[in-house]
């Protein structure tokens, strides 16, 4: 009789885009998963769930951009279209409509960044002031994504950054920082500039179409990760909510640490292999829990990590008002927070017939905001749409949702980068990933997290020899004259360095 060879056990610990990315590949592959999700719903951030009155809500909007390659991918391995035509945005402060962008891949195709400055319709910024965003395009240039680039700008602010670029005051006032606050979550003097240039590029400046965004006509919950879940647990994925780690089981008895099971409370469960699928704040919490991680100063180091407040909320109105365009961006409202809002009527299948507005407006760096009351918070987004589009001020608030989420999104500040995890760890079996990985694909948020969780999944099949690895899609090669750029600084530094061994260039 032939002997049956045990498929490896693997445990992913969390259900976001990247623990559900790394199960979907492995279960696929053949091994035995197991995903271990906190909260009640798989999903983490994304999640969707109904409130008593059936409504759907969510902890945020979160929007699919251009470079989202691998996310589309998987969307479409799936069968599923979940997902609105691209759409057009604007950004607000308290003195009215201050920006119009367009579906930036309509428009005639010019080098980058020329399309981004020429197509954006800015309504008060001077052109003097939008051209003196040009020599920080030395800098984009400077900033390759690679770790010797991220080391020369993460312990710089971003305000720092613009400031010693020459962009003027009120566009970095009017313009970047409105960026920062909704692509970052922090206002600039609290923003890495290696992460601010990282995210400017990838979802803006790379290349003409990558600020064009689609949203999902539904929860990101409903209508992609609960179809995905199905995926898993049919190829024998097993899921289980409610279990929070509490600690690992590491073997040190050899060369290298091994983990052997992962502790959920009273709960255990055997692993050949543990890739970790959390946030900061949720890998913060199991190290502190954790006798094993808590001796390895690499993890101990993850406390040196912050971490940021959102703040969601839903507003059903009496009537309908009609808002521009679907998703908008403001600013000026507080000093250190920015917040959008979007017209569900317009993106969300569920709400297209509903006679009257529902909006979801969702304030980052909101820290001031969560000790206010549920009515206090309502009445503040009702005066604040008001200011945006006056029509709202004659229409009442008949029901909402506030949905505090504290320490929610990684917070990448200024020398941040040196403490974050890699891919791999010194626990030789042991994996990490999500949006706060150092990875070198280059992509952010939600497509990042998702392609970490591949790349983890890939580890995966390398250390047992079983399978084939996930094919992860890179990021759409630099434009020609960016790369011959990139090039010659590259040549430029390298001489320098030769020349003057201390030599570091952004000083």
């Amino acid at each position: 009789m032939s002997q049956v060879l045990k498929r490896p056990s693997v445990v992913v610990v969390g259900a976001g885009w990247a623990g559900l990315g790394a199960s979907y590949h492995l279960a696929q592959q053949g091994y035995d998963v197991t995903l271990l999700e906190a909260g009640a719903y798989p999903g983490g951030l994304v999640a969707g769930w109904k409130t008593a009155k059936g409504r759907s809500i969510e902890a945020g909007i979160h929007g699919f951009w251009y470079p989202y390659r691998n996310i589309f991918s998987l969307v479409n391995e799936l069968g599923l279209q979940p997902f609105t035509a691209w759409t057009r945005s604007s950004q607000y402060s308290p003195a009215g409509l201050e920006v119009e962008s367009p579906i930036f891949q309509t428009e005639p195709l010019l080098p980058t960044p020329l399309g981004t400055f020429l197509y954006t319709r800015f309504k008060r910024i001077p052109l003097g002031d939008r051209l003196s965003a040009l020599p920080l395009l030395y800098a984009l240039i400077d900033f390759d994504n690679s770790d010797q680039a991220w080391r020369r700008y993460d312990s710089v602010t971003a305000r720092e950054l613009f400031k010693q670029f020459g962009v003027s005051a009120r566009l970095y006032k009017e313009s970047f920082e409105p960026m920062l606050l909704v692509g970052l979550f922090a206002p600039g003097e609290q923003c890495s500039a290696a992460a601010a240039l990282g995210m400017l590029y990838y979802f803006i400046l790379a290349h003409q179409p990558n600020f064009d965004v689609v949203w999902c006509r539904g929860t990101v919950g409903e209508m992609i990760f609960r179809p995905w879940v199905e995926q898993i647990e049919k190829m024998g994925g097993r899921i289980f909510t409610h279990r929070r780690v509490t600690d690992l089981v590491v073997d040190t008895q050899n060369a290298k640490p091994r983990v052997t099971g992962v502790v959920c409370g009273d709960e255990s469960f055997d692993a050949d292999a543990v890739i970790f699928a959390v946030g900061v704040t949720g890998m913060q919490k199991i190290i502190t829990n954790s006798s094993a991680l808590r001796q390895f100063p690499e993890f101990r180091n993850v406390m040196n990590l912050g971490a940021i407040d959102v703040l969601a909320t839903r507003l059903w109105f009496d009537r309908k008002v009609s808002v521009p365009l679907p998703s908008n961006a403001c600013f000026g409202f507080d000093p250190t927070t920015g917040w959008t809002f979007f017209d569900l009527n317009a993106l969300h299948d569920e709400w297209q017939q509903e006679p009257a507005s529902v909006i979801e407006a969702d304030f980052y760096h909101a820290n001031q905001l969560l000790p206010m009351t549920d009515d206090q918070i309502v009445a503040k987004v009702h005066h604040d749409l008001a200011v945006c589009v006056p029509e709202f001020r004659s229409a009442k608030v008949i029901d909402y949702s506030v949905v505090r989420l504290p320490r929610a999104v990684t917070h990448f500040s200024p020398g941040s980068y040196p403490s974050m995890l890699s891919g791999t760890t010194r626990v030789e079996n042991l994996l990490m990933s999500g949006d706060w990985i150092v990875n070198r694909h280059g992509s952010w948020s939600q497509e990042k997290a998702y392609v970490t969780g591949l790349e983890a999944a890939n580890r995966v099949i390398t250390q047992f020899g079983i399978g084939q690895p996930a094919m992860i899609l890179p990021v759409e090669p630099d434009e020609p004259h960016i790369q011959v750029a990139r090039s010659v600084n590259q040549t430029l530094r390298g001489w320098g360095r030769s020349i003057l061994p201390n030599w570091g260039g952004l000083e």
